[in-house]
């Protein structure tokens, strides 16, 4: 994501997803250019495109990093770094979403996991494994995603186990049946499937009951996420201080792919 800041003058703009909002700053001018608007007369269908780095489930919250217009091409570069969740899991119940939305398959004795045991099952599921990843996810059969097919009653085999990474695993509370995990993981890695085997692998089930990803590239939920009473400029340039690497001139804008001499890319360096 770049975010171009013009001579006349930058004016911010806003894109709020659950509990992240990512800012762009752009003059009104530059997001009509964008969108292809060129004069107020002209009728034709206008479009400003919009991407995302990532899909979220649906009842997660958290860290989701939106482009604008060309700002999309730069996605897969920005957020080529890892992601970190929080995740509350439960003992004893298995549902069909591996979360708390879905309907319950499975109840199981959790009273014989101690917080040691869970502590120990953490480290097998820690560096590079391999993981299944959930039925009900973004994953996609003949152009479909596995959750739409679900929805509507049609049979779905599981994915074949992928390799994903875990980067740090760590265990912040337990108390049964609840139990919080830190989790900083790289792509292709899903939350629910990891709790669901940390049930199995404690000879019980496990569902998670809230998710919350704090961290995706650069961007973190604690330093970027604005509460609407903080949305001035002052504000929205001292959550992006780490934004500190500019890109100059024409071989800078060749590589974003715009045709804008007054702007200057800010790409933000994970710390």
């Amino acid at each position: 994501m770049a975010w171009p800041t013009l001579e006349n003058g930058a004016v911010p703009g806003s894109l709020r997803h659950g509990r992240f909002r990512l800012f762009y700053n752009a003059s009104f001018k530059f997001l009509f250019a964008e969108a292809g608007v060129q004069a107020k007369g002209n009728k034709r269908k206008q479009v400003l495109k919009i991407g995302h780095g990532g899909t979220l489930d649906s009842a997660a919250t958290g860290v989701l990093v939106v482009g604008i217009g060309k700002g999309t091409k730069m996605l897969g570069t920005m957020l080529a770094g890892s992601k970190k969740y929080t995740a509350i899991g439960m003992l004893g119940k298995a549902t069909d979403t591996l979360d708390a939305t879905g309907k319950v398959t499975e109840e199981k004795p959790y009273d014989q996991v101690t917080k040691g045991d869970l502590e120990n099952v953490l480290q097998k599921f820690t560096g590079d494994i391999m993981q299944v990843p959930p039925l009900y996810s973004a994953l996609k059969k003949d152009g479909e995603r596995l959750s739409t097919l679900m929805k509507r009653g049609e049979a779905v085999e599981a994915k074949p186990a992928r390799p994903v990474r875990v980067y740090s695993l760590s265990l912040q509370q337990f108390q049964p049946p609840l139990f919080t995990l830190d989790v900083e993981c790289g792509g292709g890695f899903y939350v629910r499937s990891l709790v669901n085997d940390i049930g199995k692998e404690l000879s019980t089930c496990a569902s998670v009951q809230e998710l919350t990803r704090t961290k995706q590239g650069p961007f973190t939920l604690e330093e970027h996420a604005l509460h609407e009473d903080k949305w001035t400029i002052d504000e929205i340039a001292q959550s992006l201080e780490h934004c500190t690497a500019l890109l100059l001139g024409e071989p800078a804008r060749k590589k974003l792919k715009t045709e804008h001499p007054g702007e200057t890319a800010v790409i933000c360096e994970d710390k």
